[in-house]
């Protein structure tokens, strides 16, 4: 497949009604990527997703696909297809009816929209539902009608707003393994809204992070998991605790966080609140000596090999290697 051209954000802004919901952030996501947009409710990650889409307008700034300035262009003329939240299918029409339905506003006749809609419905695995109604269908299928709907137009990109927020959690995670697979079978880029930190990290080569309108980190899952620059960004994908120390605070993932009954001089020490068998592992919920509370998490064998209970007196200690910086 020949390579996709990539989206550059150059400024981007979009206020409402004086408010800055997205603030001049500056962002390349090369062809054929999975990015992932993260943050919390109102971060800005929606309205973003909107702009590239040409749903919303730009306040200032540009959106460049390829060698194209397409931000004053309408969202039929982008290159992009967005699947929405509700999936938004049509009630009346049948599911080979609703995917092709973009052909149709194109003139293509209806033969041709019909075989391409079939490919598109096999390519989801959906084909045996073609003559259904929408209503007759599970929420899981009606998302994969929706998919194969907005990429019967051949996008150069996927635009999907937290597509996976209404399916109940084992079908997520069927739904996002579904995703993944689409994305590297068809080379385009998507860009997923999501507010899911285990979402993102589990679909995204690309990860951005947003706050406050205001783009907070940007990497592979691994490097932001890893290297949290903030402490925001820390507490926000989880897994970590951030810990008081001279100079500033560090962030030292819950894996590498150990905790021993047996304590040495001079070590930090903290009371143990909780402690909740998971299997594998055994987590272990901490008080510090400034009140901040720490989780621990041990492997079964360690736990056992130097157990402790909710009440008692523990060390907390890490391997210095373990520790990030955080930015103030």
């Amino acid at each position: 497949m020949a390579e996709q051209a990539q989206l550059e954000l150059v400024s981007v802004t979009k206020s409402y009604a004086g408010t800055v919901a997205v603030d001049a952030i500056d962002l390349k996501i090369p062809g054929g990527t999975y990015c992932c947009l993260l943050g919390p409710s109102g971060c800005g990650k929606s309205s973003t997703l909107r702009m590239i889409a040409g749903h919303e307008t730009t306040s200032s700034g540009d959106i460049i696909l390829g060698s194209s300035n397409v931000t004053e262009l309408p969202p039929a003329q982008r290159g992009t297809a967005m699947m929405f939240q509700s999936y938004a299918l049509f009630p009346h029409l049948s599911v080979l009816d609703n995917v092709a339905f973009a052909l149709k506003m194109r003139g293509i006749d209806k033969a041709t929209r019909h075989v391409k809609a079939l490919e598109l419905l096999k390519l989801v695995a959906m084909e045996q539902m073609a003559q259904r109604l929408p209503a007759q269908l599970s929420g899981g299928q009606q998302q994969r009608v929706a998919l194969a709907r907005a990429l019967i137009t051949e996008p150069q990109i996927l635009l999907l707003d937290e597509p996976l927020s209404a399916l109940d959690p084992f079908l997520r995670v069927r739904m996002r393994a579904e995703l993944k697979r689409l994305q590297r079978e068809l080379g385009i880029t998507f860009i997923h809204v999501t507010h899911g930190q285990e979402e993102a990290m589990a679909l995204a080569d690309l990860c951005v992070l947003m706050k406050g309108g205001k783009i907070e980190q940007q990497g592979t899952p691994r490097e932001i998991f890893n290297a949290p620059r903030t402490e925001f960004v820390a507490r926000f994908m989880g897994g970590h605790n951030v810990i008081d120390v001279q100079g500033g605070r560090i962030a030292v993932r819950t894996d590498q966080l150990f905790v021993t009954p047996n304590i040495p001089v001079g070590a930090l020490t903290a009371k143990v609140t909780d402690v909740e068998y998971q299997g594998a592992w055994v987590q272990a919920s901490l008080t510090d000596e400034t009140g901040r509370e720490l989780v621990s998490l041990l492997a079964e064998a360690a736990f056992d090999a130097a157990p402790f209970q909710p009440g008692d007196k523990v060390a907390v200690q890490w391997d210095a290697e373990a520790a990030h910086a955080l930015a103030s």
